[in-house]
C-alpha cells in the first residue's frame, strides 16, 4: 500500500494517499469499539463477525440503515464534525433495538468532496462513540472522495447495522391489548429529523448558529447539533424489568407516522400531549415559523425519542428501569379500542 499512488488521479481531485492517512488515523478509533465476535481487522474486503447464537432457539437477524440528513449542514457551518457520527449510529441501532434486538455491528459510508484526513478522523470519532454507546462494533466502512459531485468542504454520511434476537423474544406489537400503558422516553432535542424545516424556519446561517439563547444555555447551533439519544441500553433495561409489548422510535414523521408502526389492528394510541415536557427548541421552531401544532407532531419527536407500550401492571417498573438507565420517562397515554392510529389530546 505504501507504493500505491497516482499523480494523474490526484490531478483529477482524488488523493489516494490522503485516504491511507485517514485510515491510519481512524484505526484506533475503530478498534476501540471491538467486542467479542469481531474477526479480522480494519482493511479487509469485508467486516467479519461471529454472532452470539449460543442458547438461542431461533436466532433472527435484524438490520437497519439510515443517514444523518440535512443536520449535516449545521456541522458544515460550525465546522464541528465529531458528533454527527453519533446521530448516524443512533438512527440505525435505535430502530433495531425497538424489535428487541441487540445491535452487533455497524458499517459507515462517507462521501466527501475532498479527503481531509483530520476531518475524516473526527467523523469516525463520532461513529465510534455511537457504537460504544450502543454496545456494537464498527467493523468496516467506506470513504469515497468524489470531486465535482460534492463541494470540497461538504460530505454525506450513512450507516448500516445488524443485530440479533431470539425469535420468541422479538417485540412486534402482536401482544398489545386495550389498557396497555404508553410511556414516553425523553429525547435530547430535535435528534436527526426535520432539519430542512428547521433550517428554513430559523434562517440557519453562519451568523444565526452563533446566537446565544438563554433558555437553552448555549448557542442555537450547539442546541441543534446535540446528538440523537442512543436508547439501546435503555431498551434492554426496559425489557429486563417490565412487560414490554411494543416500541416506536420517533423519527421523521413524528407521532403520526411512527407510533402506528408499532400498533396492531384495532388498537388506537391515545396520548395526552401535556403529559411530558416539550423542549424549548420546538416552541422556538413553532412560533418562529407559525407552524401548526399538528405539523409539529407530524414532523418532530416533540420531546419523546421513544414511545413504549407496556402492560399496566408493570408501568411503574418501566419508569424506574428507564430512570435507572439514566433517562427520563413519563406515562403519556394508553392503548384504546379503535382504528389503528394515534389520537392526541
Amino acid at each position: 500500500m505504501l507504493n500505491s499512488r497516482s499523480e494523474s488521479y490526484k490531478a483529477a481531485g482524488v488523493d489516494v494517499t490522503a485516504g491511507y492517512e485517514a485510515v491510519k488515523k481512524m484505526k484506533p478509533l475503530v478498534e476501540s469499539t471491538y467486542i467479542p465476535g469481531v474477526l479480522g481487522s480494519l482493511g479487509g474486503f469485508g467486516g467479519m463477525f461471529e454472532p452470539p447464537i449460543q442458547g438461542m432457539k431461533r436466532p433472527i437477524l435484524v438490520s437497519g440503515t439510515d443517514g444523518v440528513g440535512t443536520k449535516l449542514k449545521l456541522a458544515f457551518l460550525m465546522d464541528k464534525h465529531d458528533t454527527v457520527g453519533i446521530d448516524c449510529v443512533a438512527m440505525c441501532v435505535n430502530d433495531i433495538a425497538c424489535c428487541g434486538a441487540q445491535p452487533l455491528f455497524f458499517l459507515d459510508y462517507l462521501a466527501v468532496g475532498k479527503n481531509y484526513p483530520e476531518k475524516i478522523a473526527e467523523l469516525v470519532k463520532g461513529i465510534a462513540e455511537g457504537c460504544r454507546q450502543a454496545g456494537c462494533a464498527l467493523v468496516g466502512g467506506e470513504t469515497a472522495e468524489m470531486p465535482g459531485f460534492y463541494p470540497i468542504d461538504e460530505y454525506d454520511m450513512a450507516g448500516f447495522s445488524v443485530g440479533i434476537v431470539d425469535h420468541d423474544k422479538m417485540i412486534d406489537g402482536s401482544r398489545l391489548e386495550v389498557g396497555d400503558v404508553l410511556i414516553g422516553v425523553a429525547s435530547s432535542g430535535v435528534h436527526s429529523n426535520g432539519y430542512s424545516l428547521v433550517r428554513k424556519t430559523l434562517g440557519i446561517n453562519e451568523q444565526s448558529v452563533k446566537r446565544y439563547i438563554d433558555e437553552f444555555g448555549k448557542t442555537l447551533g450547539e442546541e441543534l447539533l446535540t446528538p440523537t439519544k442512543i436508547y439501546v441500553k435503555t431498551i434492554q433495561s426496559l425489557i429486563a424489568n417490565a412487560d414490554v409489548k411494543a416500541i416506536s422510535h420517533i423519527t421523521g414523521g413524528g407521532y403520526y407516522e411512527n407510533i402506528p408502526r408499532m400498533l396492531k389492528d384495532g388498537i388506537n394510541a391515545s396520548i395526552e400531549k401535556a403529559a411530558m415536557p416539550v423542549p424549548a427548541i420546538f416552541d422556538l421552531i413553532a412560533k418562529t415559523g407559525n407552524i401548526p401544532e399538528r405539523d409539529m407532531y407530524n414532523t418532530f419527536n416533540m420531546g419523546a425519542g421513544l414511545v413504549v407500550a407496556v402492560s399496566k401492571d408493570t408501568a411503574d417498573k418501566a419508569i424506574a428501569a428507564v430512570e435507572a438507565a439514566g433517562e427520563k420517562a413519563y406515562i403519556i397515554g394508553e392503548c384504546k379500542s379503535g382504528e389503528k392510529g394515534v389520537t392526541l389530546w
